[in-house]
């Protein structure tokens, strides 16, 4: 069950339209999920600093189960992440930054048990 967070100082309206959904999409593909369990927010507008510098930026957030948990997963999953984010935000690689955290089925929550039980 991937959680994906989006932050980004772009105006909505700067957004393409269905971000979101395409985003969910895209993480699927990415981490080898059903879209189904993809959870994505996206969070524009908002006042950041990125490396010293408020130029328009994002930060991606990828918490998952079991797909983020090494440095060779996340790397693959990385250039893939920044192929998708440039290309719908218009910004260059170094105004995006990527945190990946690996959950584990009992720090997930859904249908009144934790996934462990489901």
């Amino acid at each position: 069950m991937p959680f994906v967070e989006l932050e980004t100082s772009l105006p909505a309206e700067r957004l393409p339209p269905g971000l979101a959904l395409e985003l969910c999409a895209a993480t699927a593909d990415i981490l080898g999920k059903p879209a189904e369990r993809v959870n994505v927010t996206v969070r524009s507008g908002l006042p950041m600093v990125l490396a010293g510098s408020a130029e328009p930026c994002a930060q991606l957030v990828v918490s998952s189960i079991g797909v983020v948990g090494s440095a060779e997963q996340n790397q693959r999953h990385s250039a893939r992440f920044f192929d998708v984010l440039t290309a719908k935000l218009g910004l260059g690689p170094e105004r995006i930054v990527i945190r990946f955290y690996p959950l584990e089925p009992w720090q997930i929550g859904k249908n009144r048990t934790v996934m462990t039980f489901l």
